[in-house]
């Protein structure tokens, strides 16, 4: 496709985005005591200059301040996995705000313990603790393997996502060294001295990296999530497992975004065997919670510690950090929203999703890929699905995804802002993603001429 082509729509979609959602302008005008304009600065990866302002959100419908309403595929990347406010967890929310009362007293409540029985049922770890956000729970999860290790350094693999923790903000540099990826804000050391650094589906690499005998954990999704969809290849994350057990490293595996394979994530599905698990944003239904789980063997290495203050000192901090209100609110969802039931409905929507993309660029030879994780699908600009991290990096365009995502959003459908992420819950229909099958093969069609 010409520059120019690409170039004129783009301009032709900005312009309609300004004149649809006057209201969101203004807001986002007048928004002088925020930095950045909006309450947090990733709000401007929104395409268009300026984020759309929410009036209200129900099941997979979002409806802006200028009265547009949009099918929502981005589900609070992954935060609102269940829908936006499931009935199930407002009621359980609203029960222990106002029949009971309490949001925040320092005191635990029953529903803590089937909340980590059940994710116990789910994903096999023994024990479990809880944050507000799975940045939190990784910062923690990474402080108790330096601790019952020994061991000063992680690894992480290029381009991964696990929130906003420092030592995982990391690329191979063109040395095949550790560096920050870029854009990161004021980092406390240089991440060399925190951290290794992998290619993703190249057990070569992460041997080579592991056999310096400093490693306390191996973080990792089962596939990479934030840089598009990389899928691992047959044997891969088996590999990791079977390196770290000869390396004594830790595993963790971090299913914030990968719990779309199934109730249980792909742990489960794929039978992988952590020792450190590392869950958030969907299983509290848009309550922010997170919570990390350990085998009995950590546990015990950490009580027989000498030196380790889980009480005060070394605790995982914050008093929020598993408050009533986020235990009631995660119960209910699991409970009653993200069920076998529903994870099955959500699947067979992400595959008649990808299915029409796949119909889409094969019409128009279109050199681009889709990658499915159970209920998430997500477009790349190259064929075929990347490998890595750092091809999937590579293979970012910055015009071609604004005007995808403009293209959709002025006709009433949203994507992940961050990338070509399409999220199913509960209540996405078929016809939801007949709609977003209609409008990308249109959209692709207007490139194409």
């Amino acid at each position: 496709m010409a520059l120019a082509r690409i170039t004129e729509l783009l301009e032709r979609e900005r312009r309609t985005h300004v004149e649809r959602t006057p209201i969101s302008r203004r807001a986002f005008e007048s928004a002088d005591h925020l930095l950045g304009r909006v309450p947090m600065t990733w709000m401007n990866k929104w395409s268009g200059g300026y984020p759309l302002y929410l009036h209200a959100a129900r099941g997979n419908r979002i409806a802006d301040v200028d009265g547009h309403e949009y099918i929502d595929f981005a589900l609070g990347d992954t935060g609102a996995m269940a829908g936006h406010s499931p009935a199930a967890t407002v009621a359980a929310v609203q029960r222990r705000i106002g029949e009971l009362g309490g949001i925040t007293t320092m005191m635990p409540s029953e529903d803590a313990e089937w909340v980590g029985a059940e994710l116990t049922r789910r994903f096999g770890l023994p024990l479990w603790s809880f944050s507000l956000t799975a940045t939190d729970a990784n910062r923690w999860a990474l402080r108790l393997a330096r601790l019952v290790t020994g061991r000063p350094r992680i690894l992480a693999f290029s381009y991964c996502y696990h929130g906003a923790v420092d030592e995982t903000l990391v690329i191979t540099g063109p040395d095949g060294t550790a560096h920050f990826r870029e854009g990161n804000v004021g980092p406390a050391v240089p991440i060399s001295q925190t951290t290794r650094v992998a290619e993703f589906n190249d057990l070569e690499s992460v041997e080579r990296e592991l056999s310096h005998g400093d490693v306390s954990v191996l973080i990792t999704e089962p596939a990479l999530t934030n840089i598009g969809i990389v899928l691992p290849e047959p044997g891969f994350l088996q590999g990791l497992r079977d390196l770290c057990t000869k390396y004594g490293t830790l595993l963790l595996i971090d299913e914030t975004h990968t719990i779309s394979a199934g109730p249980g994530g792909c742990t489960e599905a794929w039978d992988l065997e952590p020792d450190i698990f590392v869950i958030g944003k969907s299983i509290g239904g848009g309550i922010p919670s997170g919570a990390y789980g350990i085998t009995q063997e950590i546990a015990d290495r950490i009580n027989d510690h000498p030196e380790a203050d889980l009480v005060d000192v070394g605790g995982v901090g914050g008093t929020l950090a598993g408050n009533v209100l986020s235990t009631a609110a995660m119960r209910a969802t699991l409970e009653h929203v993200l069920t076998d039931e529903a994870f099955a409905h959500m699947i067979d929507l992400a595959t008649l999703f990808r299915e029409g993309v796949e119909k889409t660029l094969t019409d128009y030879s279109v050199p681009w890929s889709i990658a499915q994780l159970g209920a998430r699908a997500e477009y790349r600009f190259t064929s075929p699905a990347p490998r890595t991290g750092s091809e999937s990096a590579a293979a970012h365009d910055g015009d071609l995804e604004e005007f995808l995502h403009l293209y959709m959003s002025n006709r009433g459908v949203l994507l992940t802002p961050f990338h070509n992420m399409a999220l199913m819950c509960p209540e996405t229909s078929s016809a939801d993603v007949d709609r977003h099958t209609e409008l990308f093969s249109a959209a692709v069609a207007e490139l194409m001429e």
